[in-house]
């Protein structure tokens, strides 16, 4: 190919993605980012690189990370012995401390400082700032062989119970991208870690953004024989998860785009964050690369 074709072949791509451009124009995305792909330099860059260019565009894209992997590292670096319940942290006052120091702290200025870099204006946050995530604390339900239950104290975990956007609102219309760590003030004035996905869509939905893109490291939902489902609505994506196709990991994913979109939000779409530049491929081309959840 030429190079004439090759300026040809990208400003054909351009006029292909105007219309989708045009349809986020002023609109809130919520962009959760986590997974694999926090982890290496390449998609960080790509991701700062996505957010930028949908703020050019006249998107709004405000964004939730995670830092599982992250906080673990510290952890042991500083020998805190973790203990997990059915794959959840216990989380006490020795831990919550360096949790919120490594979510708000580390992760999130280097998120903040990618973003920049690329043209951006990002403001880090956390979701203790402006009463942005009013959390409650959250127990895990075990069940023995029995079938009794047991109610298991996971200490500063907690969910989002009440959401008020306007620090995010007030950023965002200052042409600002808000970059959120998910932690929480409880009503005892203490700090709770707040899990990513659940943050990511309470504010999606408390916002009404137009989507909630899940970067994840799966390609999206799949069916009973691995292939990708493209679009899903709530009745559909409950009955994948009632009847077993959905299993593991994924539910509690599903049924935080389900409580988005019943919140407020537009859509919401599960998608690999492996795939570079995959925010882009997903809301500016025809088919995009997740799976899409909708009201139906």
């Amino acid at each position: 190919m030429s190079d004439e074709d090759n300026w040809l072949e990208k400003a054909g791509t351009l006029v292909e993605a105007l219309p989708y451009m045009r349809r986020y124009a002023g609109q809130p995305v919520v962009v959760k980012f986590g997974g694999h792909a926090m982890g290496e330099q390449a998609y960080i860059d790509a991701f700062a690189a996505d957010m930028m260019l949908l703020r050019q565009v006249g998107a709004r894209p405000v964004v939730v990370h995670g830092g599982g992997p992250q906080i673990g590292a510290m952890l042991k670096r500083l020998e805190i012995e973790s203990n997990f319940v059915d794959g959840l942290r216990i989380t006490d006052e020795s831990t919550i401390s360096i949790v919120e120091m490594v979510l708000a702290g580390g992760i999130n200025k280097a998120l903040v400082a990618a973003i920049n870099s690329a043209g951006g204006r990002a403001v880090g946050i956390s979701g203790k700032d402006g009463n942005l995530l009013e959390a409650e604390k959250l127990t895990h339900k075990m069940t023995n062989d029995a079938g009794a239950e047991t109610q298991i104290d996971l200490g500063f975990v907690g969910y989002p119970a009440q959401v008020n956007p306007d620090v995010v609102n007030a950023l965002v219309e200052a042409d600002m991208i808000p970059v959120i760590a998910p932690t929480g003030l409880g009503s005892d004035g203490k700090t709770y870690n707040i899990n990513a996905d659940t943050a990511a869509g309470a504010v999606a939905g408390a916002m009404g953004a137009t989507r909630l893109l899940m970067l994840t490291d799966v390609a999206g939902v799949k069916d009973k024989d691995g292939n990708l489902i493209s679009e899903l609505t709530i009745s559909q994506a409950r009955d994948l998860i009632s009847d077993g196709t959905v299993s593991g990991g994924m539910i509690p994913k599903l049924e935080t785009c389900i409580d988005a979109v019943e919140s407020g939000a537009e859509a919401a779409v599960i998608l690999d964050g492996r795939t570079l530049h995959a925010v882009l491929v997903e809301l500016f081309t025809e088919h995009g690369i997740g799976t899409l959840i909708t009201a139906g």
